[in-house]
């Protein structure tokens, strides 16, 4: 069995993390889906939040596929959370050249780190390269439409969360 281990902010998930998801799910068995959640950080959704919306866009998108995706937390490295949750691959996604010069970086000191755990590189389809979640934040908290850039159940849940 082959378990991959995503990890993110998910602060909201994206239709660019979905896509990376969706991908993921085509060549591992098992998918957990890793939420850093960090004292020094104040999320616009709790860890909870994150993780049911998750659910929520995995079973609306991915009905037959649900079962194979765990959502966890996780507040160290991700090599030792990935090791504490049996997965052997690393899932990264690229949007561009940039994120693959940090992604590399990174890949090559989690190699350092943890040899037995392989980094996969997912590219983001084109039509969610451009999304961050931190844009998806900044557009939806001065009231514009980020309807297009997010699943249907996070593009509700923010208009709920930014109209209190």
């Amino acid at each position: 069995m082959t378990i991959a281990f995503y990890p993110g902010s998910f602060d909201p998930m994206t239709n660019g993390h979905l896509d990376v998801l969706m991908q993921s799910l085509n060549v591992v068995t098992k998918l957990v889906v890793a939420i850093g959640v960090h004292p020094g950080k104040t999320p616009m959704f709790s860890y909870a939040e994150r993780a049911n919306l998750i659910g929520a866009a995995i079973a609306e998108s991915l009905p037959d596929r649900a079962g194979d995706v765990t959502v966890v937390s996780f507040d160290g490295l991700a090599v030792d959370a990935a090791r504490q949750n049996g997965a052997n691959i690393l899932i990264r996604g690229l949007r561009d050249g940039t994120d693959l010069d940090y992604e590399m970086q990174m890949a090559g000191m989690n190699h350092q780190m943890a040899p037995d755990l392989q980094t996969v590189f997912l590219p983001a389809g084109t039509a969610s390269r451009p999304i961050t979640a931190t844009l998806v934040r900044q557009i939806a908290a001065m009231g514009g439409d980020v309807s297009a850039f997010v699943p249907p159940v996070v593009f509700t849940a923010l208009k709920a969360k930014l109209s209190r």
